[in-house]
């Protein structure tokens, strides 16, 4: 049996999403939940991987499994043996034909950015920070020139895996929402720390030490050392993966 998973979690406690040998990661620990309940090893597969320090609203992954359970003991039961940083929201069963991972057909991202004199103790971890008010309008224009398809090189990490840098950023919206920056991205598919340094650009748009037009200069020379370093994990949350409506999959409520 095929089961897929909706799954939240809090970052900072972990070393990114992917396995690793010392354990600590989402991954792990999701497993080890897993594993007791069927009383058998589970590995799980997901939508995508998320470095140290960013969260997930939803992240989705599926898994394997003879274990003969209720829907309610893939979440209620692993949910009392996850940690607090990590809960299951739903569990579905799906075709073996079903992959987190390549059946997905977008991504989207959400970074919450904090830009004031002094940091929050409150959203520390939570979301990104910077000293001083940043400019909307110039980085709304300059986010313009991002949309659509376009060989994003100057915005990957140089440790990025993905077999091309073209990918279609289909939304960058950015909004303010009481003390906070709200950057909503969606996209085919994300390189390597792409969203944190399209932030840290567009930071630099809205701080004045470059102009919209700029960010359009940086596009074109796909020269990472042109862009802003990467901007910090903390505001970065895996907001939504996107799938085709014949999966029937449930969705989590966004925030």
């Amino acid at each position: 049996m095929r089961i897929a998973l909706g799954v939240e979690y809090d970052g900072r406690p972990y070393s990114g999403w992917q396995s690793q040998a010392e354990g600590q990661t989402v991954q792990d620990t999701l497993q080890c939940a897993l594993s007791r309940i069927a009383a058998q090893p589970v590995a799980v597969i997901a939508a995508g991987r998320t470095d140290t320090g960013v969260h997930a609203l939803e992240q989705v992954v599926h898994f394997e499994t003879t274990a003969l359970r209720p829907l309610s003991a893939w979440v209620r039961g692993v949910n009392a043996l996850l940690p607090e940083s990590i809960a299951v929201g739903w569990a579905h069963p799906v075709p073996v034909d079903f992959h987190a991972r390549f059946s997905a057909q977008g991504r989207s991202y959400r970074y919450l950015l904090i830009d004031q004199p002094v940091r929050s103790a409150l959203y520390k971890g939570r979301a990104g920070w910077f000293h001083a008010p940043l400019d909307m309008a110039a980085m709304q224009a300059a986010a313009v020139c991002l949309l659509g398809q376009h060989d994003f090189s100057a915005f990957r990490a140089s440790q990025c895996q993905a077999k091309s840098p073209v990918k279609n950023l289909q939304q960058l919206e950015i909004r303010r929402r009481g003390k906070m920056l709200v950057f909503d991205l969606s996209a085919d598919a994300f390189l390597h720390h792409m969203v944190r340094n399209i932030v840290g650009c567009l930071v630099y748009v809205g701080k004045g030490k470059y102009s919209a037009d700029w960010l359009a200069e940086v596009r074109d020379k796909k020269l990472r050392s042109l862009a802003a370093p990467t901007f910090a994990p903390d505001g970065l949350y895996l907001r939504r993966i996107r799938y085709d409506q014949k999966w029937n999959l449930p969705q989590m409520a966004d925030f």
